[in-house]
């Protein structure tokens, strides 16, 4: 057993001096918010880093899917798939729109495209797709069916910073991205998230939204609310991208590592990386049964280890939130899926410690 728990994931964390050395700046100049100077270079530094050119830093990655969906003045029915986080659907919900689960690829486990024209009706008005756990979505494909009925699409990029499609970010597809920079990300701030546009004029629009609704003459121009970024979170972003490179390499590094060591098991399956490449930022394993999940969830629990059911269970069986939508697919992995322990302190004993228990079960 490990002295210590060892959790599914632990944010990566710049060392604390460093971080200590940027606060002084933000102490000295007494601007904590407000769209400070911090939030700028931050903003700056992750647009050089991943080659794109509009990022507006915001408070968590669920309001940047509501700012998203605000900034298009949507209204109606927004198909999305049932293998998420309870936000994807409740940033929808708030905006005063329906969601519609359209089910997933078995193999990638994001959305399948090729369901997603039976469950178009006259009141959808977008697609959010999920990159999930940074694996990239058939971003082609979905823009051929968005183009084809007039509808927007916005990515629900909470996963996947870092991944990439065609030699450039996958957040720069889609109308808007809206991604997540919360503690458990491959790059966090603590809290906070971001909203990617090549249109801008829809970024102009996003960062009036984020400061309810003013713009750079501080007269209200848009219906918008408080999804400011602080200083002190964009100072931990601005020190912890300073190991950006050297976290992204590493958690492909330990993602193949597990891989390698799994793949002779003929009862664990791997999610499927057909497009582009993902991020490494999570490593789930997709069980033949829920019986042999709820067994090796329990060995490594006795070892003071605890994985993730991520994400279980499907968000279309959230009764209470939506109303029931068939998805067989999505409920299925969802009973199987299980997300072992992946984060830069992560120690090679631990990883073979978690493989060796899984291999004798």
């Amino acid at each position: 057993m490990t002295n210590k728990p060892i959790f599914v994931t632990q944010p990566s964390l710049a060392p604390l001096e460093e971080f200590v050395e940027i606060l002084k700046g933000v102490w000295e100049r007494g601007i904590l918010t407000h769209n400070g100077p911090l939030v700028q270079k931050l903003e700056k530094e992750i647009c050089s880093k991943l080659g794109i050119n509009n990022f507006v830093a915001v408070s968590n990655g669920t309001i940047a899917i509501q700012m998203a969906i605000k900034a298009l003045e949507l209204k109606g029915e927004i198909i999305t798939t049932p293998f998420t986080w309870i936000a994807t659907v409740s940033a929808i919900k708030w905006e005063g729109c329906t969601p519609v689960f359209c089910d997933i690829d078995p193999e990638t486990l994001n959305i399948d495209p090729n369901k997603i024209e039976a469950l178009i009706t006259e009141k959808t008005v977008a697609i959010m797709p999920v990159h999930v756990f940074g694996n990239p979505c058939d971003v082609e494909t979905i823009e051929a069916i968005a183009k084809k009925y007039n509808l927007k699409v916005i990515y629900d990029a909470a996963h996947a910073i870092g991944s990439v499609y065609n030699a450039k970010s996958v957040l720069e597809y889609g109308d808007i991205s809206a991604t997540s920079l919360h503690a458990t990300k491959l790059f966090n701030t603590a809290e906070g998230g971001a909203c990617i546009t090549k249109d801008n004029e829809l970024h102009e629009k996003l960062k009036r939204i984020r400061f309810f609704g003013h713009n750079e003459q501080k007269d209200i121009i848009e219906d918008g609310f408080n999804g400011k970024m602080t200083e002190v979170h964009a100072a931990l972003g601005v020190a912890n991208m300073k190991y950006y490179d050297e976290v992204l390499t590493d958690r492909k590094q330990k993602y193949l590592y597990y891989r390698k060591a799994l793949s002779v098991l003929d009862y664990v399956h791997f999610q499927k990386f057909n497009i582009g490449e993902p991020n490494y930022s999570y490593f789930p394993i997709i069980l033949d049964s829920e019986e042999r999940l709820l067994k090796i969830e329990k060995r490594l629990n006795k070892e003071n280890i605890f994985p993730r059911r991520y994400f279980y269970p499907s968000v279309n069986t959230y009764t209470h939130i939506v109303e029931y939508q068939e998805c067989p697919i999505s409920e299925d992995i969802s009973k199987r899926i299980l997300c072992l322990p992946l984060y830069f302190s992560l120690t090679s004993y631990h990883i073979n410690l978690i493989n060796e228990i899984i291999l004798m079960s």
